[in-house]
């Protein structure tokens, strides 16, 4: 009996035990702080309890769950974006009869709700360097960058999340060193400044304007152009990279000028390198001694009544192969304190000198023959505004590329002229290309060695001119003579040759050189019937592949046949 009792008694005390035993909870951690651009956070949740709840109320707040069965449990804790505001919440941890759990979850307050920067603070746009990009990098919506600048263009101006590429031009001419501050904003987001600034471009070398001179300075460009017949050009000579006599050519002498005339030309065109005589590219001041040098050649020119067009030939090309908008204020620039010095140097000769502003602009469309419009006014004003007999000068604008169908079709406006009929158009003639100047065959097609209906090969026929035969002559002189001479704009054909092929031999060679001789008689008669004085690319060079008129060294004709065929082209 009393072990029973004792039994008994030893049970009761057990279920007493059982009865009184609580369930446990625990978290970790109980204090949680979210960063100024939120993210995510875990808790542990531990328990006896076999499940569990949360409880919370904020609504910038979101849980991987809110209750669960279980002892143990992960919660991931996700707040989105910045605050201005302080933000805290109690979040109570609960499980069976354990004591509530409360976690204490906070976010650092932010100064701005979005990023919003610039990949840099300020922009020098140096001398001429009109554009240049910014990049944007936004989370708002919605920004906006702000200038009061009339010459700054901001492309685009406004923007949304992500990166935008931001394009800054300066919009018009730099005549003294200039900034300003642009604006980066947008509603939630820091504010930040941007600092463009362009420093002063080159001096004005228009220093001793004269006042108009018309004497000696009767003629209209129409005039002018009657009383031209034939011009030629010294190629290869005061346009060659490193001096005149880089490219094989003796200097030019008066009686190389003479020779010429002698041989039935009046009109000489001089192409003409500036840049390599600049003295200081910061400043472009051209070399005294070098604008004496052609101002002396060209002096040979008149004294021997010679028309003598002078221009700014290739010359590196910094002009004629940047045709675009990133360039166009530096060559602007650049354009007219070239031609400042240019037209001053020479302002005192008569009639006999034009000015051609460009060689062979490269241009491909209306967006590119805007900018070319643009360089052709810098010259004409340039000029102009040198004033003595540059007033009443006669000047010559280059079509685009100075090929015959761009500027057909792209050429529809001249420059602004201060003084009426004092204009030429320019432009130049080496169609087919695979007969004028090809020197080797390509995989798009292969030379020419025979132009003409009445000159192809029967045994070398693969070498027949296949297109720019007579009749598309005809058709591209024509275009020139309606859209300028017969509205009383005369033209210049600057440039046109064709190399003569000496590899040839026996009959294959006489037929070419026949040929040749008819395609220049040809040209040169109906340019001059399409309302344009042809000027004869002479580059000098002998031999194979050469277009040279004229022996420089010895002074005599070098090729007579050719020069002939000009010469009887160009008589009515």
């Amino acid at each position: 009996m009393k072990g029973y009792l004792l039994s008994l008694l030893v049970m009761l005390t057990m279920t007493a035990c059982n009865q009184e035993e609580s369930h446990t909870l625990s978290v970790t951690p109980t204090e949680v702080e979210f960063p100024l651009e939120g993210g995510s956070r875990n808790i542990q949740i531990e328990t006896n309890a076999g499940e569990w709840q949360l409880e919370y109320h904020a609504d910038w707040l979101t849980l991987s769950s809110d209750g669960g069965i279980g002892n143990k449990a992960k919660i991931t804790l996700t707040v989105e974006g910045k605050t201005l505001e302080p933000k805290t919440e109690d979040l109570i941890v609960t499980a069976g009869d354990a004591d509530p759990v409360h976690v204490s979850i906070s976010q650092l307050i932010s100064d701005y709700l979005h990023a919003l920067s610039a990949n840099t603070t300020s922009i020098d746009l140096g001398d001429f360097a009109n554009s240049q990009n910014i990049e944007i990098s936004s989370e708002a919506e919605a920004w906006t960058l702000q200038s009061d600048a009339d010459w700054l263009n901001i492309t685009p101006s406004s923007g949304g999340i992500g990166t935008t590429t931001v394009t800054v031009v300066a919009s018009s001419e730099l005549s003294e060193a200039r900034s300003t501050t642009l604006l980066l904003s947008a509603e939630g987001a820091p504010t930040s400044q941007i600092t463009v600034s362009q420093t002063q471009g080159y001096p004005d070398y228009n220093t001793n304007p004269l006042a108009p001179d018309a004497s000696g300075m009767g003629s209209t460009a129409m005039q002018l152009y009657d009383k031209m017949t034939i011009g030629w050009n010294i190629g290869n000579t005061l346009e060659a990279i490193g001096s005149e006599t880089a490219w094989g050519n003796p200097q030019v002498t008066e009686e190389l000028i003479q020779l010429v005339k002698q041989n039935g030309f009046n009109a000489i065109r001089i192409p003409c390198a500036w840049d390599q005589y600049i003295e200081n590219q910061a400043t472009a001041k051209i070399s005294e001694d070098w604008l004496n040098r052609v101002k002396e050649v060209v002096q040979y020119c008149v004294d021997n009544d010679m028309y003598t067009v002078l221009n700014i030939h290739w010359d590196g090309g910094w002009l004629e192969n940047n045709i675009t908008p990133e360039y166009q204020i530096a060559n602007n620039a650049k354009q007219k304190a070239l031609w400042e010095q240019i037209a001053t140097h020479l302002r005192d000769f008569d009639e006999h000198l034009i000015f051609a502003g460009t060689n062979e602009p490269n241009v491909e469309d209306a967006e590119q023959m805007a900018i070319l419009d643009s360089y052709h006014q810098t010259f004409v004003d340039a000029v102009r505004a040198t004033g003595g007999k540059n007033s009443h000068r006669v000047l010559i604008v280059q079509g685009p590329s100075t090929d015959v169908e761009k500027t057909h079709n792209l050429m529809s406006t001249l420059p602004t002229d201060e003084i009426a009929d004092k204009m030429m158009v320019e432009v130049h003639y080496y169609t087919p290309f695979q007969y004028c100047l090809m020197g080797e065959d390509a995989s798009w097609g292969k030379m020419f060695y025979y132009w003409g209906a009445n000159f192809h090969s029967t045994t070398d026929v693969d070498r027949n001119a296949t297109w720019g035969e007579e009749a598309d002559v005809d058709r591209l002189m024509a275009l020139m003579k309606t859209q300028f001479f017969d509205k009383g704009i005369p033209m210049i054909m600057g440039e046109y040759a064709v190399v003569q092929r000496l590899s040839l031999t026996g009959d294959n060679l006489d037929l070419h050189l026949a040929s040749r001789a008819h395609y220049l008689e040809y040209v040169t008669r109906q340019a001059k019937a399409n309302g344009m004085i042809p000027f004869y690319w002479d580059a000098g060079n002998k031999g194979d592949l050469s277009s040279a008129l004229f022996d420089r060294a010895t002074n005599t004709v070098y090729d007579q046949r050719a020069l002939d065929a000009i010469v009887a082209g160009s008589n009515p």
